[in-house]
């Protein structure tokens, strides 16, 4: 995972560049707030790219965020379901799977609906609620 300030959404395909392309899993993201929460168990810092998620988003919850459409900047995504921890996050810090294993800490994934870029600091709101 290499941070950007900057990333190109592709409508039904996800990140430009991004190795999953196309399918309901083109985006991944986490929570800042279950993030740091994440930390204070750890009683550490981990850096949030060891998640492997695609973009860290504060100041909403994705918990139970299934069916929800999200815009970020000028882009909407469809979040689909929650994103489970895997053994690489004891890689990066042991104990941070299990750290991550309660509901929804681990983040969502979503498809994305518009192409658009995004920037570091985009507005992050909900557009749409469940269908």
């Amino acid at each position: 995972m290499d941070p950007v300030t900057r990333a190109t959404f592709r409508a039904g395909r996800g990140i430009v560049g991004n190795a999953d392309q196309g399918g309901r899993r083109q985006v991944t993201l986490i929570d800042r707030q279950h993030w740091d929460r994440v930390m204070d168990d750890l009683g550490d810092y981990v850096d949030p790219a060891a998640r492997r998620a695609n973009l860290l988003v504060g100041g909403l919850s994705l918990a139970d965020s299934r069916g929800m459409i999200l815009r970020v900047g000028d882009c909407r995504l469809r979040l689909n379901g929650e994103t489970r921890p895997c053994e690489r996050m004891d890689e990066a810090r042991p104990g941070l799977r299990h750290a991550l294993a309660p509901p929804w800490r681990g983040g969502a994934y979503g498809e994305v609906l518009d192409d658009g870029e995004i920037e570091l600091g985009a507005p992050v709101e909900w557009a749409e609620s469940k269908e």
